[in-house]
């Protein structure tokens, strides 16, 4: 959970770490806001955000400055708790939450059966003797023992000088019960002035049991939402069996593993970490990484993830990636960070929640002001209800919950189909993308070059020379020429140079030789005979790649490479546009090669030939324009424009410094997952409007109704009992409106 960065600013020349730390106690969107202020205000905090719904505090701090000891000080002088211990931590706060549940249902579950009677009482059976004497007896445990956290997080905000949901419940029940206490030891009082002494037990007792019930149905919810961590989390293994010498099978800890082990996988077990076959087969269930249920072959120097599960066959396979390194803890990793990212729907929402519960103090004390001068001989009592009334209907926590529950479900739901999403804002624009930039070689192709033919090589040391500059190439396509060649005598080279989107150049025996693309050549005034030249043009009809082979003067041949296309991705591009997306292919490779590939896979605009500059000068392009352009590619060379673009998405097949550019991964390389992410994220982002709508709605209609607004024409005054009702509904409401992403 540890990110290190360099900062811009006045400490220009110190590190920093980004890390993700449990925050406890917090009752609401407010407490949320004041745990964030309280980090921000210390000495060394870059960047700060607290997630309400996911509980945690995610920090850029600089540790010569600032260490997790001082951020836990700091949280806890704002009154809530902090979980900054490392080992174990899961496990820690996994206890610590069940803990409060259990003590939250209880609470729960015991305040409503001292509050039924009270109710029932309150409600039919007034006339009974001793009738507040009985409900004052059944409310006192439920204000002071199973409220107490309210009044006591009430007391600790009040001497900070601020407020929060708690002191909204505090105030409310506290006033209605020792309201209650004084009409039933001091009836008289009102008697005389001609007014009859209700009391509120019943009003007090049912704002403490349904706000309790309603915590304890949002904590549930909250539960649920994060459930894609939780089974990913779940996904990894806790021990393995490694091969030792003469064959000697040995069980260690997953932490213990190291690079280059080779590991036994019997039929049914999680594979531990990524790596490749060695000896055996067997089919493995890669649901976790792609959604797709039908389980895929693997064999010898076939890749193999951490997290998927072997099914009924036996084999070893050898660590290549292994701890933090893997694909599953990155994608666990990813999953943490975007859950606790803000959407930029968010801060608004995130600064009315900081406000909201004085400006609500101020309404209901205004309320009760305004009936005790207007109200007549039933003000008084009119403007305790009110005030009472106001206090309570008002929900800060729909507010907090309204952005984040749904993001987290979102981005849960994405990682379960296969598509990772790095933070909130990633998911909120993916929606708006007007356009696309595909990358050709393994992310429409396979990105698995093999060579078909070779035309007009026919002496064995050309083969040597070709082999020699090839083996110190890293393109795709040298690693195609090498294999096909197979393992031949290795030739000095002098003066070796790569040379970007072009190819490569050495000298070998004292001659100059070059391999590489047509441009390649005519930069270097290279001489193409005419019948090599019909010959490549006719290759590339077949969506084949020339690669060729020069010296100094003149073409010697050329290699035809074929990269397959992928099956999905004719399916992708018209996806892609039926959904309004303009789809554009970039590529390094020749124009004729291009063009038959946008051909077959249905795409109308592509540009060939192609360096990664100029990719990133195209992107530029279409968004001066005023497209929203994403950019989707797996390479090296496809970084620029990956950073370049709106939304970035890699292909999980690439490499690591794409994957790391992005914003969003595709982890099997599927293309129809692109469609799929602009699905979740329109669906995603109107979950996230219904919940701030219904968060605004509910507030800017129930405080004033709660204050007495509709009295003066129809006589209604809501009841404290409905308006706690209410105000717990509220926010499971959200919730659930949230959980709904989960099913479709």
């Amino acid at each position: 959970m540890e990110k290190s960065g360099k900062m811009k600013n006045n400490h220009s020349n110190k590190s920093t770490v980004r890390k993700i730390f449990p925050v406890l106690q917090m009752g609401c969107a407010s407490c949320a806001a004041r745990v964030e202020n309280a980090v921000r205000n210390q000495p060394g905090v870059v960047n700060v955000s607290v997630n309400f719904a996911t509980a945690h505090l995610i920090v850029e701090y600089i540790p010569e400055v600032i260490s997790p000891e001082n951020l836990l000080e700091a949280v806890r002088k704002a009154g809530y708790g902090l979980l900054i211990e490392e080992e174990n931590e899961a496990d820690a706060l996994a206890e610590i939450h069940k803990k409060d549940f259990k003590r939250l249902k209880i609470k729960a579950i015991c305040s409503l059966f001292f509050s039924f009677p009270v109710v029932m009482i309150g409600m039919f059976f007034m006339h009974i003797p001793f009738a507040n004497e009985i409900m004052w007896a059944l409310s006192t445990p439920v204000v002071f023992y199973f409220g107490c956290t309210f009044f006591t997080n009430a007391w600790k905000q009040m001497k900070r000088r601020s407020t929060t949901m708690d002191t909204l419940v505090a105030l409310s029940s506290g006033i209605a019960y020792l309201f209650s206490v004084f009409n039933t030891l001091f009836s008289g009082f009102w008697l005389e002035r001609g007014i009859h002494s209700h009391v509120y037990f019943e009003s007090a007792d049912v704002i403490i049991t349904f706000v309790l019930l309603g915590k304890l149905l949002e904590e549930k919810a909250k539960g649920k939402t994060s459930s894609a961590l939780k089974k990913l989390i779940g996904l990894q293994p806790q021990s393995v069996t490694v091969v030792r010498e003469n064959n000697r099978y040995v069980e260690i800890p997953v932490k213990e593993v190291i690079t280059g082990d080779v590991i036994l996988v019997k039929p049914g077990e999680k594979i531990a970490v990524d790596g490749f076959v060695t000896e055996g087969s067997s089919y493995i269930d890669e649901s976790m990484l792609s959604g797709e249920p039908i389980p895929v072959l693997k064999q010898m120097n076939n890749k193999v993830f951490a997290g998927t599960i072997n099914q009924k066959g036996s084999f070893h396979f050898k660590a290549e990636k292994v701890g933090t390194d893997t694909m599953l803890a990155r994608i666990i990793q990813m999953v943490r960070d975007s859950e606790g990212s803000k959407a930029p729907v968010q801060k608004l929402t995130d600064k009315i929640a900081e406000i909201f519960v004085p400006i609500v103090f101020g309404i209901s004390v205004l309320s009760f002001v305004i009936w005790l001068l207007s109200g007549g001989t039933d003000g008084f009592t009119h403007g305790l209800l009110a005030m009472i009334t106001v206090l309570i209907i008002a929900c800060p926590c729909a507010l907090g919950l309204a952005t984040p529950t749904a993001i987290m479900v979102g981005i849960g739901r994405g990682a379960e189909k296969g598509i990772l999403i790095k933070n909130a804002e990633s998911l909120e624009i993916a929606r708006k993308i007007n356009a696309i930039v595909l990358d050709k070689t393994g992310t429409l192709t396979e990105g698995k070059p093999v060579v078909t033919d070779i035309f007009g090589l026919n002496d064995k040391r050309d083969e040597q020379v070709i082999f020699s500059l090839e083996k110190k190439s890293e393109h795709p396509l040298a690693e195609a020429i090498v294999k096909h060649l197979g393992e031949l005598p290795i030739k000095p080279v002098e003066h070796f140079e790569s040379i970007s989107g072009k190819g490569v150049k050495g000298e070998i025996d004292g001659r100059t030789y070059f391999v590489g693309n047509k441009k390649l050549l005519a930069e270097n005034k290279i001489m193409i005979a005419e019948t090599l030249l019909s010959k490549a043009e006719l290759v590339a009809k077949e969506s084949k790649t020339p690669v060729w082979f020069a010296d100094s003067q003149n073409a010697i041949a050329f290699i035809a490479i074929a990269d397959k296309i992928k099956e999905s991705s004719q399916t992708a591009v018209s996806q892609l546009q039926a959904l309004g997306v303009e789809v554009y292919m970039l590529t390094g490779d020749q124009e004729a090669t291009a063009r038959e590939i946008a051909l077959k896979t249905g795409i109308n605009h592509y540009e060939a030939g192609l360096l990664p500059e100029q990719k990133t000068d195209f992107v530029r392009k279409l968004q001066k324009k005023g497209k929203i352009v994403a950019v989707a590619g797996d390479g090296i060379n496809d970084s620029a424009a990956l950073a370049q673009a709106d939304l970035s998405i890699a292909m999980g097949s690439g490499s690591d410094i794409a994957i790391d550019a992005a914003k969003m991964t595709i982890i099997l390389s599927d293309l129809t997952k692109i469609p799929e992410a602009v699905h979740l994220s329109k669906r995603t982002v109107a979950i996230i409007r219904q919940n701030v709508f219904w968060a605004f709605i509910y507030n800017l209609i129930g405080i004033p109704i709660a204050a007495g607004l509709l009295y003066p024409v129809t006589g209604f005054l809501l009841n404290p009992m409905i308006a706690g009702a209410a105000m717990a509904l509220s926010s499971v409401t959200v919730v659930g409106n949230s959980l709904r992403l989960r099913t479709k």
